[in-house]
């Protein structure tokens, strides 16, 4: 099979083991900036044009699209689609995962649980919005925000006051969600493929860190779902029409509660926690779905 990996830097580590897994299982394989790609409209004859010549005879391509450059990003994955490549993420789901506030809406209308969230157009009646989600502490989160950049924790009515008014005065999206004290600082990710859960691990923030995003120094382990854990993480990628996600999720009182869904899940953590060959599982994913 011949094989495109839409990625900005091959050095990148996901984007290695990919093609790694890829030469491995003797496929043909390509890294494609997508942000060089051309996107030809024509009648009949949708093509991608890279570099000096255009992208023809692939079978499957795998995004890696950064969450800055998702408009265009899409775009590309669209024009493959359109050609009848197939994709490991939809163009669709791409899209919709990176849309904070209409992925929460799709979860929950799947009958997902999540922590209580509130989105308004800039309300100024501040308290109101805090009282909503059950009180202080509360977690503030741009919806731009990515890696646990753009989240605030407020402990206090005034805090959260301040925060809120001084987001709303800088005309920023932000939602407001309850804050799951019993989850500790921790979250699991849980990394789905092809609608099966092939690796999880708990991600632990470091001390006085709500926040347990590997980027910020957060530690991580192999993790055992339980039976609820794993039927949120699949029902959370369906729910968003991706073949591959990373389900982030918090360990609650009432179940697992689903923070967010990845359509472009980092392989470097989940392979190091679990020492798993999750790349393997991509290629595949690929392999049972010839064009």
């Amino acid at each position: 099979m011949k094989i495109g990996i839409l990625s900005r830097n091959a050095n990148l580590y996901s984007t290695r083991r990919l093609v790694e897994s890829c030469l491995k299982h003797g496929h043909q394989v390509e890294v494609i900036d997508h942000l060089k790609c051309n996107i030809v409209i024509e009648e009949e004859k949708p093509r991608v044009y890279y570099m000096d010549h255009f992208l023809e005879g692939f079978d499957a391509i795998i995004p890696r699209i950064g969450a800055s450059v998702t408009f265009y990003g899409t775009a590309v994955v669209r024009q493959f689609e359109m050609m009848g490549v197939f994709t490991t993420v939809k163009s669709r789901g791409l899209a919709d995962s990176r849309d904070k506030l209409r992925s929460l809406q799709l979860l929950t209308k799947s009958g997902i649980g999540l922590p209580k969230t509130v989105f308004t157009n800039y309300s100024k009646n501040v308290e109101s919005v805090i009282d909503s989600v059950g009180g202080v502490p509360i977690v503030i989160k741009l919806l731009e925000g990515t890696q646990g950049l753009g989240v605030v924790l407020a402990d206090t009515k005034k805090a959260a006051t301040s925060v809120l008014e001084a987001f709303n005065g800088l005309k920023a999206r932000v939602i407001v969600q309850e804050f799951i004290k019993e989850s500790d600082g921790a979250d699991i990710r849980a990394f789905v493929v092809d609608g099966k859960v092939v690796g999880a691990m708990k991600r632990q923030g470091k001390k006085g860190e709500f926040r347990s995003n590997l980027h910020r120094g957060g530690s991580s382990q192999v993790i055992e779902l339980s039976e609820a854990e794993e039927k949120a993480a699949i029902r959370s990628a369906s729910a968003l029409n991706l073949g591959i996600a990373g389900v982030d999720m918090l360990q609650s009182s009432r179940g697992p509660l689903v923070l967010e869904v990845n359509s472009s899940p980092g392989l470097e953590g989940i392979e190091s926690a679990t020492h798993l060959n999750i790349a393997d599982e991509i290629i595949k994913y690929i392999e049972r779905n010839p064009k």
